[in-house]
């Protein structure tokens, strides 16, 4: 992300971004469905009931087709399976910022 000029952060988990209070000055997340504790889908169910619409992109290399909607009905963007290419995300992330 940043190669292609843009500011980016990573955080350890889920927990580490909702502790760090920057949610509401992120323009774009990229969570994988499987972290640590919390997963990519609870992260964005806890987005969603404070009212925090990030747009989101979610990557797994364990995703199937009833996952890939319920992520997409919560409101992610994006639903991409590993592997995957470069570009591919760095488009999406393009267009979820426009959103």
């Amino acid at each position: 992300m940043k190669a292609a000029g843009f500011s980016a952060r990573a955080f350890a988990s889920a927990e580490e971004f909702l502790n760090s209070g920057e949610q509401h000055d992120t323009g774009c997340l990229i969570a994988d469905i499987r972290m640590p504790r919390m997963s990519g889908l609870e992260l964005q169910a806890k987005l969603n009931s404070e009212r925090c619409r990030i747009p989101t992109i979610f990557i797994t290399a364990h995703g199937d087709t009833n996952m890939r909607m319920r992520a997409l009905r919560a409101g992610a963007v994006e639903f991409l399976t590993k592997p995957f290419n470069d570009d591919v995300l760095l488009e999406h992330v393009k267009a979820a910022l426009e959103i």
